[in-house]
């Protein structure tokens, strides 16, 4: 027998079991996503045409004195900041040079890494000709060197320039500082005074002076290429993991969504979970799994048990459900007087109902147009009991009753018919048709 709707959601792993239920009988449809995916994949991969990355490494070299601002970390090991010089690597001055170097309009744009714990950056061209990658790549090395090597001598020349400033202001100083002791006593504060000041002048110029030296003495050597990039061989694009990889998942996707929609817009009952979802009416027992000791037996109690009278009215959905399947008799006897509704009085009679279906020949329309049909009649539904290949015919629980066509109830008078004396009752039942005389 089933169990309650409540037990189902407490049963670990139930919800599971449901997802994977559904898509095994959604299985055509879901590998015919699938497929369908992974043969857009590989067809978007013949379209694509093919890409050639080529790489260049370079050495990048501390150039003049090291900046505040580099330290010298984990990630930066050398004086300088290669995560700054890799945007400087792909930058549109370096592209520019680049493209002036190469006598072209424009040139592909680069892609600039660091290795980890290096001073080397990975300059990557992607085109669609193997040796124009090569050919910009190590373009765009060489203008890299050249711009920072530019940019290196720029920066020295300005620092040159404010030292040279800076001396040529001291030095005036002293200059000042000595005609005004040829005029100072010995002796006096004034000269000690202005002997101290030419003293801090002096020191101030000769520092000037060695920094001055220094800086145009510095050797500019921004970096070097350690590996120029070769006209690759095969095609770094499209890769075909990626493609076929993308198809099949967002066919596996599509699929499991298209299984989704197609299940909840299909109504047809196809297992004991789906009536009690899609009807709302309680399952007793569920015939569509092997059968085990004592299950008919369950379900003939809990049949019992939820009938509130002795007549139970069994609806078989479709019409003509026990027929077609072979009867299995059930072993006990209970009090119930069980109808099939093949005599006319059986609605009249029965207490309640109990609705039988076929699952996967019948939809949840069905039993709602027959659940309201038996509710105009205020007999009440105690359950549905489900079967696919073998439903159980209630014999022992049917007590004999002859069934009575409509004309013996009315020949008894069981079934009253109002006519008039003047007539017979076949004459009353008879209906008198358009252009007929009475």
């Amino acid at each position: 027998m089933s169990q309650p709707p409540d037990v189902q959601a407490r049963r670990p792993g139930a919800d599971l079991d449901e997802h994977l239920s559904l898509l095994r009988r959604r299985w055509l449809l879901l590998v015919g996503c699938v497929v369908v995916g992974g043969t857009a994949g590989l067809g978007l991969m013949r379209l694509t045409p093919p890409a050639y990355t080529a790489t260049t490494q370079v050495h990048v070299m501390p150039v003049g004195p090291q900046e505040p601002g580099n330290q010298v970390t984990a990630r930066q090991r050398e004086a300088l900041n290669l995560d700054t010089e890799a945007q400087v690597a792909q930058s549109a001055v370096v592209a520019a040079r680049a493209a002036r170097e190469l006598g072209v309009e424009a040139t592909e744009p680069a892609d600039v890494t660091v290795p980890p714990n290096s001073a080397v950056l990975w300059i990557s061209v992607t085109a669609a000709d193997p040796r124009v990658s090569a050919t910009q790549s190590h373009a765009y090395a060489e203008a890299y060197l050249a711009h920072r090597r530019e940019s290196a001598l720029d920066a020295l020349a300005a620092q040159q320039q404010v030292v040279l400033a800076k001396l040529k202001q001291v030095n005036a100083g002293i200059d000042a500082g000595i005609k005004e002791l040829a005029g100072l006593a010995k002796g006096t504060p004034e000269r000690a005074i202005a002997l101290q000041r030419q003293g801090v002048l002096n020191r101030q110029a000769a520092s000037l002076a060695l920094k001055y030296d220094a800086l145009r003495t510095v050797a500019v050597t921004p970096g070097a290429i350690i590996s120029r990039a070769a006209p690759p061989t095969r095609p770094s694009a499209p890769s075909l993991p990626l493609y076929l990889g993308t198809g099949l998942m967002a066919g596996l996707l599509i699929g499991s969504a298209a299984a989704y929609a197609r299940d909840r817009l299909d109504t047809r009952l196809r297992t004991a979970a789906d009536v009690e979802r899609l009807t709302g009416l309680p399952v007793l027992g569920d015939l569509s799994s092997p059968r085990e000791d004592g299950v008919a037996h369950d379900l003939a109690c809990a049949v019992v048990a939820a009938c509130p009278g002795k007549r139970l009215l069994v609806k078989t959905l479709p019409a003509g459900l026990s027929a077609s399947f072979a009867g299995e008799p059930l072993e006990i006897r209970a009090p119930l007087s069980v109808l099939d509704g093949s005599d006319v009085r059986d609605l009249a009679r029965a207490d309640a109902a109990l609705l039988l279906l076929g699952l996967g020949r019948v939809r949840a329309e069905q039993v709602t147009a027959a659940a309201v049909r038996l509710g105009r009649h205020d007999l009440p539904i105690i359950g549905v009991v489900t079967a696919t290949d073998v439903v159980p015919t209630f014999l022992p629980l049917l007590e004999s009753h002859p069934h009575t066509p409509l004309g013996k109830l009315v020949a008894t008078g069981e079934f009253g018919v109002s006519v008039s004396a003047e007539t017979t009752p076949m004459q009353a039942l008879r209906q008198t048709l358009p252009g007929q005389q009475p």
